[in-house]
């Protein structure tokens, strides 16, 4: 007993050379040349705050765009501190994170697909902001702006969000042919990506309504519903995004739902007296200097260029379709949309070609 009462005394002597602060007492940190030298860090009683916007952030394809983060300490401090940022993008579920960017003052390194595209905005006092250039179809989602200064790390999150059109996908052998890792080619192949289930839900309550269920971008299956119809839950439902779950990404068959942005050139039309067939469709838009337009661009072009032509005409995938946007008489329904004729194994139509700006 005198032995451990002398233990405890000369270890509350020594700890009293030692000040705390908030109930906060740091030791034995590495330091940042990792030589393995003890550092004492003190907690300095400031509050680090990080904010970013509460409101999502807008932005199309192929576009520049600024995710702002701003950071501050209560009460402010002045002096120079070496500051770590780190950005991430986050799934849905917040379960799995994508690196960014990782910054130490002007230092800094962008990660995977954000290489030569992200950057830290410097034209801040504290710079946090990150700008994303040359946007694509898979940087739609919620990112992560981490401030880390010695042991304090603090966080927030900002949402970027693509204007864009949510389109449903069936291949030409017919309905629900498609497991999930078919689903997610066939919509890269139509200058798409699988869409989100929040891009689905927006392009629900801007009036799609569409029978057949389709993956989405996290394995799940959906099909969105307006006007209630036996064949589709029934009559007794709601309107809403009827849902089938998580399915099995290599046994289950569906159609896809596709999300595509604005484009970064224009959709034009091709026509001849006789028509042509799908081989010489694509010809003629080579020797225009340009390419077969894909669906997600017809569609974009339709949604972000009011793109209105009644002729039907071919499309990369082999399909038949034209874009209506004034709905009138013998172009189909009495309301706007892209209008299918299939994918017919003769005929001879006009073509649809898009050319890069």
């Amino acid at each position: 007993l005198p032995l451990l009462l002398e233990v405890t005394l000369l270890r509350l002597a020594g700890s009293a050379l030692h000040p705390f602060y908030n109930g906060f007492y740091y030791n034995n940190i590495m330091n940042d040349k990792g030589d393995g030298q003890e550092k004492v860090d003190y907690f300095n009683g400031a509050r680090l705050v990080v904010e970013t916007p509460k409101d999502p952030i807008y932005s199309s394809n192929g576009a520049n765009v600024t995710l702002p983060c701003h950071y501050r300490y209560e009460p402010d401090l002045e002096a120079k501190r070496k500051i770590r940022i780190k950005w991430s993008k986050l799934r849905d579920d917040y379960t799995k994170e994508q690196d960014v960017l990782v910054a130490i003052g002007k230092t800094y390194m962008a990660f995977g697909d954000f290489r030569g595209r992200a950057h830290l905005l410097q034209a801040e006092r504290r710079p946090a902001s990150l700008l994303v250039t040359d946007v694509r179809l898979q940087d739609d989602g919620k990112y992560r702006c981490e401030v880390i200064d010695g042991l304090e790390d603090e966080s927030d999150v900002v949402e970027l969000r693509l204007r864009g059109i949510v389109f449903p996908y069936q291949p030409p052998h017919g309905q629900y042919r498609l497991n999930f890792h078919e689903a997610e080619r066939v919509c890269q192949d139509q200058g798409a990506i699988l869409a989100t289930f929040h891009q689905l839900f927006q392009a629900w309550s801007e009036g799609l309504d569409w029978c057949n269920a389709g993956w989405l971008a996290d394995g799940t299956v959906h099909y969105p519903i307006r006007l209630p119809r036996k064949p589709c839950g029934g009559l007794d439902l709601a309107p809403g995004i009827r849902s089938y779950g998580p399915r099995h990404r290599h046994l289950h068959r569906f159609d896809a739902f596709c999300f595509s942005s604005a484009l970064r050139g224009e959709v034009f039309y091709l026509e001849r007296p006789a028509g042509m067939t799908l081989e010489e469709a694509k010809q003629s838009c080579q020797d225009a200097g340009a390419e077969i337009a894909r669906v997600g661009h017809l569609y974009s072009a339709w949604k972000f260029q009011g793109l209105d032509r009644c002729d039907a005409g071919w499309l990369a995938d082999g399909s038949v379709r034209y874009p209506i946007t004034k709905p009138r008489a013998n172009c189909g329904p009495a309301e706007p949309g892209v209008r299918s004729f299939g994918f017919p194994n003769k005929g001879r139509f006009g073509v649809f070609c898009y050319k890069e700006r």
